[in-house]
């Protein structure tokens, strides 16, 4: 398969979705040119800089002294006084869940829509000064990587796609970022605004900033298996039968008793079987509520939304509209009897149609809401009550 493409008007991707993730998802490298043809970042590292020093931010920002080939990083939020006297070259800003501080930065989520939303993490912007980088690293987890601003070259070693044995991730042990000890590229370009270049997993990489520029990093959510393990496990013990327990009516007079033998070990294998989630429903609730409160950006709290859920309902149809927190993360699926829809790790039973239209939609208008059931209806007055929803009046500015 080509590493790089030219999209040719054929969307960000430069082929269909089925095309891209039959070839390239979690398999391949590419580097889509013009994926975004005449692109215009809808910030600039002054915005950048301004979300860094709120204390609701993830920001850090990586240093390299390139002489002595030593890194540095510090972590956020920052005094908005220090970046004037930052130096011209070698440092780079970084900026988690930009896609929850802007709306334009979210709206390039719909590109996206071909993958579930739910494994989507967030937009990270970053501004590097020219020379800036983070240093030869790997993912865990698929990137889509869109130079927004400036140039930046990266280089990738693909040798894995190529057919060729896979590349050393040994860290190296003298620097806190988890940066590769020996790194040799494949591939080396230059992207300009627009272009895009997608990585699987594990893909080494590195980028250098050619000028002062600016990339958006469009990350997946891919929970490592013990942090699957480890909440699907609470999740078994907090709703466990205490009358489930260890037993053995089977015993016999111990040889020695001392020792833990195969029998018991039997038992207490069949002990821990009695706690197998073997119901497909609670199955898919836990992981649905897993999925939508894993690596959130944010706890949601009340915004103390007094109104009277006549009042809100005459809001609507006076053209008012429910717009959702940009940190309220949800998915659905569906149920034995209709769906259940996932709100930042609370589920909620559902008519299918008002889960699918929830979870799709942002924004609710009015019409929106006459379309819910009474059940929906009223799940939606308790998620703006709970802070998941801000009420909009049509004389509100944006």
């Amino acid at each position: 398969m080509p590493f790089e493409i030219d999209a040719g008007g054929n969307g960000p991707l430069g082929m269909t979705p089925e095309v891209f993730l039959r070839d390239y998802w979690q398999k391949h490298p590419l580097l889509v040119r013009n994926a975004f043809p005449d692109f215009v970042s809808p910030i600039q590292p002054e915005d950048l800089a301004g979300v860094a020093c709120e204390e609701m931010a993830l920001s850090r920002i990586v240093m390299h002294d390139r002489a002595h080939d030593r890194w540095s990083v510090r972590t956020g939020p920052f005094d908005e006084a220090m970046f004037p006297d930052m130096p011209h070259q070698d440092w780079t800003l970084l900026v988690q869940d930009m896609d929850k501080w802007d709306v334009d930065i979210r709206e390039l989520l719909e590109d996206f829509r071909f993958l579930p939303r739910w494994r989507i993490d967030d937009i990270m912007v970053s501004f590097a000064a020219p020379g800036g980088s983070v240093g030869a690293h790997v993912d865990q987890y698929d990137v889509f990587l869109l130079q927004a601003h400036g140039h930046r070259r990266w280089q990738i070693d693909a040798s894995v796609a190529m057919g060729r044995p896979a590349p050393s991730l040994a860290f190296r042990p003298d620097v806190e970022l988890k940066l590769l000890q020996s790194f040799h590229a494949t591939h080396d370009w230059v992207l300009g605004p627009g272009d895009m270049l997608y990585l699987p997993p594990n893909v080494p990489h590195n980028g250098v900033a050619e000028d002062a520029c600016l990339t958006f990093s469009v990350g997946m959510r891919a929970p490592a298996a013990a942090e699957l393990l480890g909440d699907f496990v609470d999740t078994l013990a907090a709703e466990a039968d205490e009358s489930l327990r260890y037993h053995d009516p089977d015993l016999k007079p111990a040889k020695d008793p001392y020792e833990i033998d195969t029998d018991a070990m039997s038992r207490a294998v069949e002990a821990l079987n009695m706690l197998r989630m073997n119901d497909p429903e609670r199955l898919g609730d836990w992981f649905g509520r897993f999925m939508t409160i894993y690596r959130a950006a944010g706890e949601v709290m009340s915004n103390g939304e007094d109104r009277s859920r006549i009042e809100i309902e005459w809001d609507l149809q006076q053209g008012a509209s429910l717009v959702r927190h940009p940190w309220t993360r949800v998915a659905w699926r569906k149920a034995a009897r209709g769906a259940t829809l996932f709100v930042s790790g609370q589920d909620h039973a559902l008519p299918l149609a008002d889960a699918r239209l929830l979870a799709n939609n942002a924004t609710v208008d009015g019409h929106d809401y006459e379309a819910l059931s009474e059940t929906g209806r009223e799940l939606l007055i308790s998620l703006l009550a709970a802070g998941h929803y801000q009420l909009y009046l049509a004389e509100d500015e944006d």
